[in-house]
């Protein structure tokens, strides 16, 4: 018989701060930077999104997002098998972040690691997590996408600036026999490697290259419309169902025009599309996670519904994870 992997309980966490977009083109106006709310609606969607504070790391964010998914799933920590975090921003250059939720968590023992595929860094962690379950190396994982990109930004690039987002979700997987994820798909190609990047890293305790997102727009979602149209095919051929089959698609939460061409380019409703954007903007790796906890806690998402989630990010790297929920 085989062995499902199946979400059990879902978490996440927002920081305190909030800010709408006239709240920040206030501030970028003070460093001589225009930008309102009306262009950042009308190219993004994006209407808000919350900052960490100085002292929050992503570990901080994560570990809260998984409190959040640990209580809704019933279990302790102690419970776990395996923890996964996908992120960008980790707190330093290592330990994981993954390791520090663990401690954080008041557990030790099971394998803890980071999983780096930028924004489609949650479906490649609960892809690994998925295949760990179905192998037997685990039966509870705890998969987190958390992210503190207002760290890496530069605020004087509002075309990159007035998008990013920072929060975690978290999600615990169970190993079942009654379905959970049906099917996974995962690619990448690093010749697109130039158009989403931060191109710096640390050298002998300086900081070689720029430190800052570097983003062609235009390019990225040329790019990334059509691979998420072709990564949720992928997926349901997989699983023998076709795009009619799926009650909610849950696409990362980068840009609504990039979101409302998906739904278009799969022949599916607006009505299935789960939108957070508008009020997180884009998370990177913690933004599917984020979606999904909202809509299960606001009762949109009910056991037994079919989803699609897919993201895209730098790398380039993308993918598609399809379950039963």
């Amino acid at each position: 018989m085989r062995t499902y992997s199946r979400i059990i309980g879902t978490g996440s966490y927002l920081p305190e701060k909030r800010l709408t977009n006239a709240e920040l083109a206030a501030e970028l106006a003070q460093q001589g930077v225009e930008t309102s709310d009306d262009w950042i609606v009308e190219r993004t969607g994006i209407r808000a999104r919350h900052f960490a504070a100085e002292n929050q790391g992503s570990s901080d964010m994560a570990t809260e997002a998984a409190r959040q998914a640990l209580t809704a799933a019933g279990i302790t920590p102690d419970d776990l098998d395996l923890i996964i975090v996908a992120t960008s921003t980790p707190d330093m250059v290592f330990p994981s972040v993954a390791t520090m939720v663990q401690h954080k968590l008041g557990t030790a023992g099971c394998p803890a690691f980071d999983v780096q595929a930028v924004c489609s860094g949650f479906i490649y962690a609960l892809t690994v997590a998925d295949a760990m379950i179905q192998s037997g190396s685990a039966k509870r994982a705890l998969v987190i996408g958390a992210e503190v990109f207002s760290r890496i930004l530069d605020f004087t690039d509002r075309t990159t600036c007035v998008l990013f987002g920072d929060g975690a979700g978290a999600v615990v997987l169970e190993a079942s026999e009654t379905t959970g994820i049906l099917a996974t798909d995962l690619h990448a190609d690093g010749k697109y490697k130039d158009i989403l990047c931060v191109p710096g890293h640390v050298n002998r305790g300086a900081i070689l290259g720029d430190p800052v997102l570097k983003m062609d727009g235009p390019a990225v979602f040329k790019l990334a419309v059509g691979v998420l149209e072709e990564t949720a095919r992928a997926c349901l051929l997989k699983a023998n169902l076709t795009a009619a089959d799926i009650d909610w698609l849950i696409p990362h939460q980068a840009n609504i025009r990039i979101m409302q061409s998906t739904v278009k380019k799969l022949k599916m409703s607006a009505d299935k599309l789960v939108v957070t954007v508008d009020q997180h903007g884009n998370t990177s790796a913690a933004s599917i996670p984020l979606a999904l906890d909202a809509s299960v806690r606001s009762g949109k998402i009910k056991r037994g519904d079919t989803l699609m989630l897919e993201g895209v990010g730098g790398g380039f790297t993308w993918g598609a994870v399809l379950l039963n929920y």
